[in-house]
């Protein structure tokens, strides 16, 4: 069917990816690339940062400066996190709206100022929270919200991965990181509790541990309830060898009153041998939850629309990762305080 003779085009969005460091960099890079109506201007490094990183097709830039000269709509921040506040309030006041990778920094203090510079210069601000686009966990909320199977009576939530020191080094940096496994992990089940309940974390429990070598943490089990009086678990630890045939899991056992829902969403996967490869992987035929997170980024902005994951989303997360860290130090439940924004 042909658009009516009066609709206005569409417009070519011109999009920017600030940073190179985070795992999900080459992803997006690929998903942009096959998007019809987007412009991939380029990717740059903070400035005078070199960067030995080469993409086909893709134009590298000397700076973060030199890219946002090219006036890009939106941004993707994929640096190491420590550097998301910077990024962030460069993009802001060159205009371009925000996709930010989580955790959205490494302080709340840094958060905040995020926030107040995207305010400032009227851009949205959205969290990478891919999750939640993916189709099995959409729907696991609509089963809960539902309540086919009567009410909630926990979740035991598990995110686990290899440790990532192993192919980047600066996931294991307190510094560049903020922390560890925590800080790599924590966020996104906190994120899916927080959106399958429509409530937030008031309390954290923690215990973390150092059982693999590492300066940070590589291993914690946090203890949450929710406002609701819900209790879950979160272990996210780095528990996978080095050869695991995926980076890890997500899981989630979810006991109600009529039964038990076992969620786990990258189970839709082949299992290849490859005689390049000591040891076999897991190729995914799932609908990719990544592709359908920028797609829903780049629709808010072209059609000027709040993003579907915000900025308090990531807020949030952060709150409850820090606090297991507290907790973790004190040996004390830990309560979170959910002021307005």
């Amino acid at each position: 069917m042909n658009a009516p003779v009066n609709a206005p085009a569409r417009r070519v969005l011109k999009v920017a990816i600030l940073g190179l460091a985070h795992v999900h960099t080459e992803g997006y890079i690929s998903i942009l690339k096959t998007l019809p109506g987007v412009e991939l201007l380029g990717c740059a490094e903070r400035d005078g940062i070199a960067s030995s990183r080469t993409f086909e097709g893709v134009k590298m830039f000397s700076g973060v400066t030199a890219l946002l000269e090219q006036r890009p709509d939106a941004v993707i921040i994929c640096s190491e996190t420590v550097f998301h506040r910077e990024l962030v309030e460069r993009a802001a006041r060159a205009g371009a709206h925000i996709l930010c990778e989580k955790p959205i920094a490494t302080t709340l203090e840094d958060a905040r100022i995020m926030q107040d510079a995207c305010h400032t210069a009227g851009v949205n601000f959205m969290t990478a929270f891919p999750m939640r686009f993916d189709i099995t966990l959409q729907h696991t909320r609509q089963t809960l919200q539902e309540g086919s199977l009567g009410a909630v009576l926990g979740i035991v939530g598990v995110n686990h991965s290899i440790n990532p020191s192993s192919h980047d080094a600066w996931f294991a940096d307190p510094i560049l990181a903020g922390g560890g496994a925590v800080m790599d992990h924590t966020v996104h089940l906190t994120d899916l509790y927080r959106w399958f309940f429509k409530t937030e974390i008031l309390e954290v429990y923690a215990a973390l541990g150092h059982p693999l070598g590492s300066s940070v943490e590589t291993s914690g089990i946090l203890l949450v309830t929710l406002e609701n009086g819900l209790h879950a678990s979160i272990d996210c630890s780095w528990s996978r060898p080095a050869h695991y045939p995926r980076w890890g899991h997500l899981k989630m056992e979810i006991v109600c009153e009529k039964g038990v829902l076992v969620v786990d969403p990258f189970a839709d996967h082949l299992t290849l041998f490859d005689t390049a490869n000591p040891a076999p992987t897991w190729v995914s035929f799932a609908p990719d939850p990544n592709r359908a997170m920028l797609l829903a980024f780049l629709e808010s902005v072209q059609k000027h629309l709040p993003p579907p994951v915000t900025w308090l989303d990531g807020y949030r997360t952060l709150q409850v990762a820090l606090s297991a860290y507290t907790s973790s130090q004190t040996g004390q439940l830990e309560r979170i305080t959910s002021q307005e924004f």
